[in-house]
């Protein structure tokens, strides 16, 4: 008699979490900058100083040798763009809003539309950011040429959604452990720098040297768009399964972790951090 029957069909529900999903992404974009062209500009700056940085460490160190036959650019464009795609997606993910965030008090959001909006607004600033870089290179410079671009859009996708799955197992761990949590994000994200190998031909890497990288799963990904990029590539040391087994299990830990937090979600969380 007392009971309030939600009489929203699912098709109602699943528009009412597209539109919360929507304006999550326009606040997540808008988070960096109050404008959000400025936000996509800022990254793009970003990505062509590393793009810049490293074809000028390549050409000094005489290190130009070591890569693919193809242009030099696009080698070098598919190790920064994951790489960035990947530790931004982790950032986005464990900076979103948390269960005891004040967003929470306004129905219908909850803690997924949070999670979902950070990691694809992360994921439209990397995509834009690298499409624009592209152009423009295309353009003024050269015409890209890549052997597989489905391929190596599905490699920039799992690069993304690993970074996501990280960042969703330190987002549940991180009110337990801020400063474990704070600390381990600033040192991967770091020393992803180096050990996502994006500076390396995997295929011409010694085994003692391929055990330093074949754990993290950026290194897969990066390996692999490579394969995909150029047509006389063909990597050995790496798989596509590996990264994406990997995604899907920290997806699942991270899941149930994020769950048994929000059952303990605490006011004074905030107050700590």
């Amino acid at each position: 008699m007392f009971q309030q029957s939600d009489t929203r069909g699912r098709g109602n529900s699943a528009v009412t979490l597209l539109e919360l999903v929507y304006h999550g992404i326009v606040r997540s974009v808008r988070k960096a900058h109050g404008n959000p062209l400025m936000s996509i500009l800022v990254n793009v700056l970003q990505t062509v100083v590393f793009v810049l940085a490293f074809y000028f460490m390549f050409t000094v160190l005489g290190l130009r040798g070591m890569k693919v036959r193809g242009d030099f650019l696009i080698f070098i464009m598919t190790g920064i763009f994951l790489f960035m795609t990947h530790v931004k997606a982790l950032g986005a993910v464990l900076g979103s809003e948390g269960p005891a965030s004040p967003m929470m008090q306004h129905a219908p959001m909850n803690t997924a539309v949070a999670i979902l909006s950070a990691a694809l607004g992360s994921l439209y600033i990397q995509l834009l950011s690298a499409f624009l870089v592209l152009f423009v290179y295309h353009v003024a410079f050269t015409p890209v040429e890549l052997h597989d671009p489905v391929g190596v859009l599905g490699m920039f996708l799992l690069a993304w959604f690993t970074g996501a799955a990280i960042g969703l197992v330190l987002l549940a761990l991180k009110p337990w452990l801020p400063t474990f949590v704070s600390i381990f994000a600033m040192v991967y994200q770091r020393a992803n720098m180096i050990a996502s190998g994006k500076m390396f031909v995997a295929n011409m890497m010694p085994g003692y040297m391929l055990v330093m990288f074949d754990w993290n799963p950026l290194f897969h990904a990066i390996d692999q768009s490579r394969g995909f990029a150029f047509a006389n590539y063909f990597p050995r040391n790496s798989s596509i399964e590996y990264p994406l087994t990997v995604g899907l299990v920290l997806v699942m830990i991270g899941l149930m972790g994020e769950y048994f937090t929000r059952k303990h979600a605490s006011a004074s969380w905030y107050a700590r951090h």
